[in-house]
């Protein structure tokens, strides 16, 4: 026995230090540029206007499967309206999906990750999807739908500074239980993109490897993300260690920090966001915001802000574009979001914020 336990963990030792294996090689530039073409064109993110569906699934169990880890999906019919106005119903698989927002004391309802089959969503909205993330409502209270807009308006900032980010569809969501044929609720929800689409928009791939120093991605980007994550008072985030950010790599070796998951963000503000104090030092509430990002000449430094002051404008007009907005909620993101403006026109605060508190690594 005492043999068989040493051969096997020789054994693992061998397996757990066996080097990684290099990526495949990329495929033709024609290749890169047709998948970017199809991943562009996907119908889901081509509109704005929230897309209605009714999805029936029994909630009951998908809500007792509160493991972060589990991957246990159920049956589920996912209904819409096609192109030309028909009902469609497709039979699909769903799961409950993250780690925070799984835990019972801070959702009652879990958010999900909708399954296709190859190709079954061809000539419809979802036409050439095989999983999406939905974000859901979290608690019945209405004002987890303002949350839900409120993320949804990071995720249209961002996608103003760079096209390298997530893009996302509103949705008005009806939520029906199998087992008892009862409806359990009518809500806001949204769609999030797929990594592999928005890898392919940027003629790249994910790269799945956990860590990444500052000193391997793509310097510009980086900055930028970094100013976007303090503009919009978000801690919730990790570069090095891959934390709601993925890494898309390009055939010419450069690498790029796409953040996602805003919702522990200032600018969101949601009940149950809380600083993470085993990470964070300098600041007591998402509110206050704290720069996460790197380190820059002050050249490069205020010509990256020019590009948030140069979308100002647009930013502010994002809030009157989104259905179901409150007057009160469109009036707690415009105000946060001109305490950012207000700190980077003062000379200061940008020193005392981006260079004083820059970082040297992610």
């Amino acid at each position: 026995m005492m043999r068989l336990a040493a051969a096997a963990a020789l054994l693992l030792l061998q397996v757990t230090s066996a080097p990684t294996p290099p990526p495949p090689p990329f495929p033709s530039t024609a290749t890169l540029a047709e998948r970017r073409q199809q991943a562009e064109a996907r119908p889901l993110f081509a509109r704005s206007d929230p897309l209605a569906f009714t999805l029936e699934a029994d909630f009951k169990a998908i809500d007792r499967d509160r493991r972060p880890e589990s991957t246990t999906t159920y049956p589920a019919t996912l209904t819409f309206a096609g192109p030309d106005g028909t009902t469609v119903a497709r039979a699909i698989r769903v799961r409950g999906r993250g780690h925070t927002r799984r835990n019972v004391a801070t959702c009652d309802f879990v958010p999900l990750r909708l399954e296709f089959t190859k190709g079954q969503m061809a000539g419809t909205p979802f036409a050439g999807q095989d999983a999406l993330k939905l974000g859901t409502h979290c608690r019945p209270a209405a004002v987890f739908d303002q949350y839900v807009l409120r993320e949804y308006s990071a995720y249209r900032i961002l996608n103003l500074l760079t096209p390298y980010s997530f893009r996302a569809r509103l949705a008005r969501a009806t939520y029906v239980d199998t087992a008892t044929g009862k409806t359990v609720a009518g809500r806001a929800a949204m769609f999030l993109e797929d990594d592999d689409d928005v890898a392919k928009r940027m003629a790249g791939r994910v790269n799945e490897r956990r860590v990444f120093g500052f000193d391997r991605l793509d310097p510009e980007h980086l900055l930028l993300v970094g100013l976007f994550e303090y503009m919009i008072g978000n801690t919730d985030v990790a570069f090095k260690a891959q934390h709601n950010v993925r890494v898309v790599e390009t055939p010419a070796d450069r690498r790029y920090a796409v953040p996602y998951d805003f919702d522990y963000s200032g600018l969101v503000n949601t009940r149950y966001a809380v600083v993470d104090r085993t990470r964070i030092r300098g600041i007591t509430t998402v509110r206050e915001r704290l720069y996460l990002g790197p380190c820059r000449p002050m050249p490069a430094l205020l010509a990256a802000l020019d590009t948030f002051r140069a979308k100002q404008a647009d930013v502010v007009r994002i809030y009157d574009a989104i259905p179901g907005m409150t007057d009160g909620s469109r009036r707690e993101a415009l105000d946060y979001l001109a305490g950012f403006y207000r700190d980077i026109g003062r000379a200061a605060v940008v020193e005392r914020a981006f260079v004083d508190g820059c970082r040297s690594d992610g």
